[in-house]
């Protein structure tokens, strides 16, 4: 009897010292390999098409962190059991396969992403089930790459390249005369997007489209005594936000921008000439900025007499 305890006390103090996802794995079945990360890289080095070894530069390899996957199973945390692809095959008999990511692999997506939401669930929220990027179909590591030292789509400069794979019309905008610096790494796709989902249009990271402007541009929120109509309402109906050949990302220039709700009936609308002779009922003020050289608070006045947004 005495025998008998000292042997199950034995048991208990070696499960106890193993991290707890491993001893409950161990218990289970020997589907996962005794040395971990030992067993992977003695084929999987810097010598493999994918090299892992950054991924102890990464928070996902410290293994002092209970919640990194280093922490427990270490690579079996995320790549599932690994006991039977790393134990002996016959000559030409293909390896047990594993959980693999990205989109060029036989692993199914929702499984893919199970493995990351398993610690991440509360990073994403809920709007990424239903959302944009997940009804597309995209696995997390079509975006993130977490066996590098730094995941590209984390650096504000890095980042737009990685969205660009997939939103090429955005990366031809951002590169027009005008646009905003996202080219110069000055500013990323997340600064207004919300990759994860978002319950506002285009995955906005604000309700709306103009509270997302109004994050940088706090001076065009208002409220005003005399506002514009089409400002309060939506931003876009003016500007193109990811890039245009006019200034100021406008979407066209003045006055024809203008006259898209401005009836030039009654109003002098067309400029004079290079010759200095009005082209048909002309006036020297619609040059330079156009409609703006008279209209100049367009987004909005508090003057007194500002009922015409000159002032």
């Amino acid at each position: 009897m005495r025998q008998a305890t000292g042997v199950l006390l034995t048991v208990v103090l070696v499960l106890s010292s193993l991290p707890a996802s491993l001893a409950a794995d161990e218990q289970a079945g020997p589907d996962y390999s005794r040395s971990g990360a030992d067993t992977c890289l003695r084929c999987h080095d810097e010598s493999s098409e994918f090299p892992v070894l950054d991924i102890f530069l990464t928070p996902h390899g410290n293994r002092e962190n209970e919640r990194s996957p280093f922490g427990g199973l270490q690579c079996e945390s995320c790549h599932g059991p690994g006991g039977d692809h790393s134990g002996r095959v016959r000559r030409g008999q293909e390896r047990p396969p594993m959980i693999r990511f990205g989109s060029d692999t036989p692993t199914p997506v929702e499984e893919q992403n199970a493995a990351c939401t398993a610690c991440h669930a509360a990073d994403i929220d809920t709007n990424w089930h239903g959302g944009m990027h997940e009804s597309a179909g995209l696995s997390c590591a079509d975006c993130h790459q977490v066996h590098r030292s730094r995941d590209p789509v984390l650096d504000s400069r890095a980042q737009p390249a990685v969205c660009y794979d997939c939103h090429s019309s955005q990366r031809a905008d951002s590169m027009k005369f005008s646009s905003h610096p996202v080219r110069f790494g000055k500013m990323a796709c997340t600064a207004c997007h919300d990759p994860h989902g978002s319950v506002a249009e285009n995955e906005l990271r604000r309700d709306n489209l103009n509270d997302t402007c109004y994050q940088c541009h706090a001076e065009k929120r208002g409220p005003f005594l005399w506002e514009h109509a089409p400002v309060a309402e939506d931003c876009s109906l003016c500007h193109a936000s990811h890039g245009s050949n006019h200034p100021a990302l406008l979407s066209r220039r003045a006055p024809l921008l203008c006259q898209q709700c401005h009836s030039q009936a009654g109003h002098p609308s067309l400029a004079y000439g290079s010759d200095g002779i009005p082209a048909g009922t002309g006036t020297v003020f619609l040059g330079g900025q156009s409609c703006v050289n008279c209209h100049s608070q367009v987004h909005g006045s508090n003057h007194p007499s500002g009922a015409g947004l000159t002032r």
